[in-house]
């Protein structure tokens, strides 16, 4: 509720039950004793009636050695108070009103024993001085301890018998009987008590579960991207409605699913490798895009995420799957592309008419030295301008598929290419001081297109220069375990920061804000080139301390060939 303190409206979000959870368990404790108490005075004295009635019949058919007149007294009390003790509503009386009836129950049996002295009609005793002791604790007790004591007593005297070990054994035995239904009673109460309180407590953590469970169920139907959880057996336990609003956008025809594509919305994605599929195998990924739907028509892209998770035992939990429809952010970089890709080929053409011109321009004798040095500038510059031109153009169809279709690989000597490389931009690294050493070059075969990987050494080389800082050192290295072939490119110059390496192979970023030279193209397009190959490129750096990335490209084709 608005403006209510913090207290009261963790106070206000709590259900009614578990508002009053302690009142009203209070309540159905007291309802739940007075229950009892109707319930145990009437099966208590059925139970002795019970007996009563059958030494009555068989006291009524049978010959009676005893006062016959003053034995069916005692059996006329006993029935009148059972039936008593039917109608009475005991759950609306005070507690001890119930002991009335196991006391006029011990002065009936009294009138039995006196009916028939030498009998055992006294073991009758037992019923109400159980129930006396169990149920109205050790008031209860004391009271039997005294009406048994007093009873045998007056007996004793009345029959003038002699006193035995017999006279003194039945009031052992009921004082031993009391004794032992009291302690049961307690120990029962105590139980009792317990599971009210454990009870209780179930109560409380149930509540708190299905709070905390309403709570989750919220917020995952509040988040935007669609989440499945699937248990250890493979069973989809959890979805979240954001999900279901994916399922049905593409929903096809007669609500089947409708085709799949890769990431490049054309090659058909298999059965098998579908996310869901991919997970219910046990296996985690992260932003594996699938299209779906036939182009032309209406078509949805998917980024789907899985991670695995660990029960606690350590064993297999299972798997949460994530979907997040990225249809429009795709569509947009397309549209990027294709407008960057268009703009720079139009750029292409007139660049270089500009430089052929411009060569025409130098090569002529008569232009003045100043006048050729100023062309000499902008020559560099609409090469350089022609150059990112090319970069942005390769950005633009830098798709591993695009790359793999104008590949030409061969077997070829890596170490050539990198030492071609190094001697090219000699000039640019001794204008800054800066030492290539090329000490670290060994012979390594390579399965490669030459002008590709010229191009990736190139551009790795470049930043090795252009990153540095004066006077330091490039290190060249290749090497080859006959079935992987290596390239490494060292620097010690400025390193890269854990906020740009995570953001270093996006297109168009330039890492730090004092880089502003280039387009941000180049280690993308390097990156994409050595995934077209089925190679790596990996990147080790330290701010202040210099950065060294690694080139890993099969040594052999993928017959296993090396020609």
């Amino acid at each position: 509720m608005v403006g209510a303190p913090h207290g009261e409206q963790r106070r206000a979000r709590r259900p009614p039950e578990a508002r009053g959870g302690r009142a009203r368990a209070t309540w159905l404790r007291d309802d739940f004793a007075d229950r009892t108490r109707g319930r145990t005075a009437t099966l208590n004295q059925l139970l002795l009636a019970s007996v009563v009635f059958a030494l009555g019949t068989l006291v009524a058919v049978g010959p009676f050695p005893g006062d016959a007149v003053l034995f069916f007294v005692g059996v006329v009390v006993i029935v009148v108070v059972t039936g008593a003790t039917l109608v009475v509503p005991w759950n609306r009386l005070a507690y001890g009103w119930v002991a009335v009836v196991p006391a006029i129950d011990i002065i009936a049996i009294t009138l039995l024993q006196l009916a028939a002295p030498g009998s055992a009609m006294g073991l009758l005793w037992i019923f109400p001085t159980t129930w006396l002791a169990s149920g109205f604790g050790l008031l209860g007790l004391f009271a039997v301890i005294v009406a048994i004591a007093g009873i045998t007593s007056v007996l004793a005297v009345v029959s003038a018998q002699q006193v035995t070990y017999t006279t003194f054994l039945l009031p052992l035995v009921l004082f031993a009987v009391a004794a032992t239904s009291h302690l049961t009673a307690r120990r029962s109460d105590a139980q009792r008590t317990l599971l009210a309180k454990q009870a209780q407590l179930l109560h409380g953590v149930l509540d708190s579960s299905r709070r905390q469970e309403q709570v989750v169920t919220e917020v995952l139907d509040a988040v935007d991207f669609g989440l499945v959880r699937i248990d250890g057996s493979g069973r989809i336990a959890v979805t979240n409605e954001a999900h279901g609003r994916l399922q049905q956008a593409l929903g096809g025809e007669d609500g089947e699913q409708p085709p799949a594509f890769r990431d490049d919305g054309v090659t058909r994605l298999p059965p098998d490798e579908l996310p869901v599929e991919r997970a219910l195998r046990g296996e985690a990924f992260s932003g594996q895009i699938v299209w779906f739907g036939e182009d032309p028509g209406p078509r949805k892209a998917l980024s789907v995420t899985a991670r695995r998770l660990i029960d606690p035992d350590g064993g297999d939990g299972g798997a949460v799957v994530i979907s997040r429809d990225v249809t429009s952010e795709l569509e947009a970089l397309r549209a990027r592309d294709e407008l960057v890709a268009s703009v720079s080929h139009e750029l292409r053409t007139p660049l270089t008419s500009i430089l052929g011109y411009l060569d025409l321009v130098i090569e002529d004798p008569a232009i003045p030295d100043q006048a050729r040095a100023n062309l000499d500038i902008a020559e560099r510059n609409a090469e350089r301008l022609l150059r990112i031109v090319a970069d942005i153009l390769a950005a633009s169809s830098s798709s591993s598929s695009s790359i793999e279709a104008t590949m030409a690989a061969q077997s070829l000597d890596v170490r050539d290419i990198v030492r071609a490389s190094g001697e090219a931009l000699l000039p640019r690294a001794a204008s800054r001081a800066i030492t290539i050493d090329t000490t670290g070059l060994e012979e390594a075969t390579v399965w490669a297109d030459p002008m590709r990987l010229r191009q990736v050494v190139d551009n790795l080389v470049s930043n090795a220069i252009a990153y540095n800082k004066d006077g330091g050192t490039v290190y060249l290295g290749t090497t080859t375990d006959g079935r992987s072939t290596w390239i490494l490119v060292r620097d010690t110059g400025i390193g890269i920061t854990d906020a740009d390496r995570s953001r270093l192979f996006q297109r168009y970023y330039k890492a730090g804000a004092e880089r502003r030279a280039g387009t941000g193209l180049g280690l993308a397009i390097t990156r994409d080139i050595v995934r077209a190959h089925g190679g790596e490129l990996g990147l080790h750096s330290s701010p202040g301390v210099g950065s060294t990335f690694i080139v890993k490209l099969p040594a052999t084709a993928p017959g296993g060939t090396t020609s």
